[in-house]
């Protein structure tokens, strides 16, 4: 399966900023944790890292050309107010799950509303790195959502 990761803003810094909050692993351990799922699955993954909103759309749109079949997306700050991101999610049908590292229901305020969500299959917060490796599991069919 062909999966695409994408991070946005400030998650380069992993294990810089708020270690209290988003651990003490860097970014370079997340892609090799990563990687190495997806490797040892047999999938073809690509992860992705910006802090600009536009090379996030874009790398959204190449994802429907380049038949990506399931993307994983942080979209940092973005996921509180894109708009752009929101619409660029929505605009391409393939399985989409948000996911954050910190439980944002239990953060600011402005933390509790995601425009991005929506356009997403589904959502995973709080769970820290291991969320990422949930979604994949969900987007490649080795775990389903409560209910199904």
């Amino acid at each position: 399966m062909k999966l695409l990761v994408i991070n946005g803003p400030n998650l380069n810094f992993l294990g810089i900023r708020e270690k209290g909050i988003y651990g003490t692993e860097d970014y370079e351990y997340l892609k090799d944790l990563l990687q190495n799922k997806a490797k040892a699955e047999g999938h073809e993954l690509e992860v992705f890292q910006s802090n600009y909103e536009g090379a996030i759309i874009d790398k959204i749109q190449e994802a429907y050309h380049t038949k990506v079949e399931g993307i994983i997306i942080n979209p940092g700050a973005f996921t509180h107010y894109s708009y752009a991101v929101r619409d660029a999610l929505a605009s391409v049908e393939i399985p989409k799950i948000e996911v954050h590292i910190s439980n944002v229901h239990k953060r600011e305020e402005f933390r509790h509303t995601s425009v991005t969500a929506p356009a997403c299959t589904g959502q995973i917060v709080g769970l820290g790195l291991k969320g990422y490796l949930l979604a994949m599991d969900y987007l490649t069919g080795r775990a389903q959502p409560a209910g199904f």
